[in-house]
């Protein structure tokens, strides 16, 4: 059952990475949902570090974090205000094969308020 939503899903984040790379200047950034968490990370794709992370499965996010539009949003704000205390404000969003509405629209915008241009 769940190889039916995992096949496409994997066939358009392939896809997308064909077209989608961090530099230093420009690194990415790359959002995970999975049926409990959210993960968000700034990769520079380069040097193949990454610098920046928000995730729900840490402490000062973890309380009654859920895979949900409200914790997409708390995930967007941390990540966006972690990569700017690094200096860096310009990324390519990576939405990682998801589709770009509910949760992955609810980071981004979050990212965006926070100050990350993309």
């Amino acid at each position: 059952m769940a190889t039916k939503k995992i096949k496409p899903l994997k066939l358009r984040h392939t896809r997308l990475r064909k077209k989608v790379s961090g530099t230093s200047e420009r690194p990415r950034l790359a959002v995970h949902f999975s049926g409990k968490n959210i993960t968000a990370q700034v990769i520079d794709d380069e040097s193949g570090k990454t610098l920046a992370s928000a995730n729900t499965t840490e402490k000062t996010l973890a309380d009654s974090a859920r895979a949900n539009v409200a914790t997409a949003v708390k995930i967007g704000k941390a990540v966006a205000e972690r990569a700017k205390a690094k200096n860096i404000s310009k990324v390519v969003f990576d939405r990682g094969g998801f589709f770009y509405h509910g949760k992955v629209k609810a980071l981004a915008d979050a990212a965006r308020e926070g100050g990350l241009d993309f």
